[in-house]
């Protein structure tokens, strides 16, 4: 059976090469006679592979000595009550952007521990737009300043980082990550969960200045607790081996590519052929302002649900898989991370040329 070119929002598509290498391997890992999957994480072999991933990721991101890489479980979404647990300690505030329902669910859940603001949204436009920020509103004494990065339920993306003066800058950063270069001095930590444009799912990766770590509030549990993950080398328990192999694999792939520069190159090159057909056609339309446009996530739509409906079945048969909307957006939502061939956005838009026509 040939492989269908996958827009899923995540899990989504691993890069060709690295399921084959990972394949390859799958009964024995460079002649140790076991899979990855097998072995102990406490083993030299793989003490090579969680410190040869970090090191990669080191590499590509430029990250400063004085930042930790973290190797965690619990998805991003344990990162939300984790972050104000870990940070949230000494004014007891944050101020947080609402720009979906990442960040929402970000601001609601950090509520339970400190006095939380959300200092702009974009929630009367249906998240259509990246808002225009006041300093005046900012909290001076706030602990931390949280934004989502990018937004992959409705397609926006921040092309400038905030500037947020001495208050810490924390970014969600999921959707986006690997993506393209990315100034990882200009904030206090990011973050994000691998399955979306890294690995599979199972893995979150936090990159953290080390100034922030140590205070932790007492009732942190222990596996949320950052300090306690960076003093044993994201080893305190068994970590979620398997994922981090396929990350190291998707880092070798990037590299051996031409790095964050060059595949920042092919995204822009996709989203355009993308963006560009939208503003041409009559009958498909983006629902993101231009200015803040994500590189991947493009979500769309047609004057009607019916046509939405024929346009995703016949797109599923032809190929194209979960193009389906999120319900708060409706329509169709094309996540072409950097998995996704250039090849498969051609050919997406050549599709939707011919449904065009048919259907007008």
């Amino acid at each position: 059976m040939a492989r269908v070119y996958n827009f899923s929002a995540g899990p989504s598509m691993l890069p060709e090469e690295v399921l084959k290498k990972a394949a390859a391997e799958m009964l024995d890992y460079q002649g140790s006679g076991q899979s990855v999957m097998e072995m102990s994480h406490r083993s030299k072999i793989y003490d090579s592979i969680i410190k040869g991933a970090e090191q990669l990721l080191r590499e590509l991101y430029n990250i400063p000595d004085n930042y930790k890489v973290l190797f965690l479980q619990g998805g991003a979404s344990t990162q939300f009550a984790a972050i104000p647990l870990n940070f949230m300690n000494k004014s007891g505030k944050a101020d947080f952007v609402i720009t979906g329902q990442w960040a929402k669910k970000a601001y609601q859940e950090a509520q339970k521990y400190g006095e939380c603001k959300a200092v702009a949204s974009s929630a009367d436009k249906t998240f259509s737009y990246i808002p225009k920020l006041d300093k005046n509103e900012f909290t001076k004494d706030a602990d931390y300043f949280y934004i989502c990065m990018n937004n992959t339920i409705y397609g926006t993306v921040y092309h400038e980082i905030p500037d947020t003066g001495d208050v810490p800058l924390i970014a969600d950063i999921s959707s986006c990550f690997l993506s393209e270069p990315l100034d990882i001095s200009k904030f206090a930590m990011v973050y994000g969960g691998a399955q979306k444009n890294v690995a599979p799912a199972g893995l979150t990766i936090c990159i953290i200045r080390e100034d922030m770590l140590g205070n932790a509030r007492d009732i942190t549990p222990t596996m949320l607790n950052y300090q306690i993950m960076a003093d044993n080398d994201s080893l305190y328990n068994t970590p979620p081996c398997y994922t981090i192999y396929i990350c190291k694999l998707v880092l070798e792939w990037l590299k051996e590519n031409g790095g964050l520069e060059a595949m920042k190159e092919t995204n822009l090159k996709k989203a355009k052929i993308l963006y560009d057909f939208l503003d041409n056609s009559k009958m498909f339309k983006g629902t993101v302002v231009a200015e803040d446009r994500s590189l991947m996530n493009v979500p769309f739509v047609t004057d009607s649900e019916e046509l939405n409906a024929k346009f995703i079945k016949e797109a599923t048969e032809a190929g194209f898989v979960n193009l389906k909307g999120h319900r708060t957006v409706g329509g169709m939502r094309a996540s072409i991370y950097n998995a996704m061939p250039v090849e498969g956005v051609e050919k997406l838009v050549k599709f939707m040329a011919e449904f065009e026509k048919a259907n007008s």
